[in-house]
């Protein structure tokens, strides 16, 4: 084992490591006599600062993708790049919206954990390998648990946490289950030894298994039906920056994950060790091994299909912001995995090299549009829980008619309210139109058959659905009077961190392009 490549490999996750324990250092060291609200700056502008230093390490590696002992990949090129970078950008933005937080005297621990979960982030997104994958998995799913609890004098925090951390064992326990069945079917923990053997043997009714069982587990990690019960119940009771990483940075390392699983065992460019035999043979094989997967993506539209349907008709009947936002979570994670189910189908006749080509061009295009989703979803979730925890603090509740006349009471904050809103429910030309927009097209465009067009005609009706429950609180921020006209005030940092967010969720929707071109430039490294 060579250990310079290892820390090489793993430098951005050092990083992030090395600022947990500064701010330990400085907060407990030096300031431990200083007031709470210059505790909770000083840590938290330590772990941007930490943020900045790790994705500086990210991008200044030399553009080239490096793998080390096949477990893990610097990644400098294709989604796991993109997604890491934006696990930092949004690991940052919810350390600025902590600033204005006192939900804990325990600022400098809250901070180190909160960068020690980003770094299992980047290890589940850069990970090769089911026991590199298990063991980030753990590093972020243990730091969520703790940060969860962090408001020891809440008791829904403490029942959150617990109900958080019992179902996120029995996910890991899936988990650990499926891989196991996995590596005794192929004799590797290595994800592309894994795709040649099957590509090569076959599959097995087991494998089945331990697909489900592996869907199972990663379903918790990103609030998929029925492995959702645990979302409603954390996200109303968890600090409001807890319940922002969870929302973002966890879903955007999470779906980094399937992606991974997903493209690096359906991908053409890992058969090229195959094109010295006969060219019937391979296509017989490769539409036989494309079978095998397109199986296993059932398994995955089943549970989107569940998402979308459960996530929006639930979150009708809510009177808790917080639990309204828990269930359009689901949902957005059901349109999510339609992307990721159907971007392992490859379509064209043995021996039609032009129609399998051209059918890899629109996965690749389903696996962009993955990625703008779940990065734009993440930043405007954010910004939607950043609202929440103001009018919270102001009003003591997060119930709808803690919003009566907010739009008085502090107009940029409903201005705000309005536009994270109105792009969670798809409206152009906010951002999250686009979202939706490139995802459905390229569902579309992977396979025209009745089951996506079915599934994508259901996403649309369902994000027709989403609009009224987001509209009904927006009615109460602008149309229905208020019961108490004080106004609101927001910390300068936090309603220019929240600004910024409304901001970029408005120019990326009026310009698409912009992020879309810099996810395709990690492709281009």
């Amino acid at each position: 084992m060579n250990y310079s490549d290892l820390f090489r490999v793993t430098l951005p996750e050092t990083m992030l490591e090395v600022a947990a324990l500064v701010v330990l250092i400085v907060d407990l060291g030096f300031l431990r006599k200083a007031a709470l609200k210059v505790r909770v700056a000083v840590a938290a502008l330590l772990g941007v600062a930490g943020c900045g230093a790790a994705l500086w390490a990210l991008q200044a590696s030399g553009g080239t993708g490096y793998r080390f002992d096949d477990v893990l990949i610097l990644a400098q090129c294709g989604y796991i790049g993109a997604a890491q970078a934006g696990i930092l950008i949004l690991t940052a933005l919810t350390l600025l919206l902590l600033i204005d937080s006192d939900f804990t005297k325990h600022v400098g621990e809250f901070v180190a954990v909160v960068l020690m979960a980003a770094s299992g982030g980047l290890l589940v997104a850069a990970a090769q390998d089911l026991l590199v994958i298990f063991i980030g998995l753990e590093l972020l799913s243990l730091s969520l648990y703790i940060m969860t609890a962090f408001a020891k004098t809440s008791g829904k925090s403490a029942e959150a946490a617990l109900k958080y951390y019992l179902f996120g064992g029995m996910s890991a326990a899936f988990l650990l289950f499926g891989f196991s069945y996995i590596y005794g079917l192929t004799g590797s923990t290595d994800i592309s030894e894994i795709k040649y053997t099957v590509f090569w043997q076959g599959s097995a009714p087991l494998l089945y298994v331990a697909w489900v069982l592996v869907v199972a587990g990663l379903g918790f990690k990103v609030a998929a039906v029925p492995f959702h019960l645990w979302a409603p119940d954390t996200y109303e009771g968890a600090p409001a920056p807890a319940v922002a990483f969870i929302a973002s940075v966890s879903k955007v390392a999470s779906f980094a994950l399937l992606l991974t699983i997903c493209s690096r065992i359906s991908t053409i460019q890992l058969f090229e060790g195959s094109w010295n035999m006969d060219r019937w043979e391979l296509f017989s094989r490769l539409h036989q091994y494309d079978g095998v997967w397109t199986g296993m993506a059932g398994v995955l539209l089943a549970v989107a299909a569940l998402s979308m349907l459960v996530g929006n008709l639930a979150a009708l009947a809510q009177s808790s912001v917080r639990r309204l936002l828990a269930y359009s979570a689901i949902a957005h994670a059901g349109y999510i995995l339609l992307g990721v189910g159907i971007a392992q189908h490859l379509s064209g006749k043995p021996g039609d090299v032009e129609a399998l080509v051209s059918s890899w061009k629109y996965v690749l295009a389903s696996q962009h549009a993955v990625l703008y989703y779940v990065l734009t979803y993440g930043l405007t979730t954010i910004g939607a829980f950043g609202v929440v925890s103001v009018v919270e603090r102001a009003t003591g509740s997060d119930r709808l008619d803690s919003f009566l006349g907010l739009h008085k009471r502090n107009p940029l904050l409903a201005a705000v309210l309005l536009v994270l809103f109105l792009s969670l429910a798809g409206i152009p030309p906010l951002v999250g139109f686009w979202a939706k927009f490139n995802l459905f097209a390229a569902v579309l465009g992977v396979s025209a058959g009745p089951v996506p067009f079915a599934l994508v005609a259901l996403a649309v009706a369902m994000s027709a659905v989403s609009l009224y429950y987001y509209l009904q609180v927006l009615k109460r921020a602008y149309v229905m009077p208020a019961s108490d006209e004080t106004p609101i005030k927001a910390h300068p940092v936090t309603m220019a961190v929240l600004l910024a967010i409304a901001a970029a969720v408005v120019v990326l929707g009026c310009f698409p392009a912009l992020l879309q071109g810099w996810i395709e430039s990690f492709y281009g490294r």
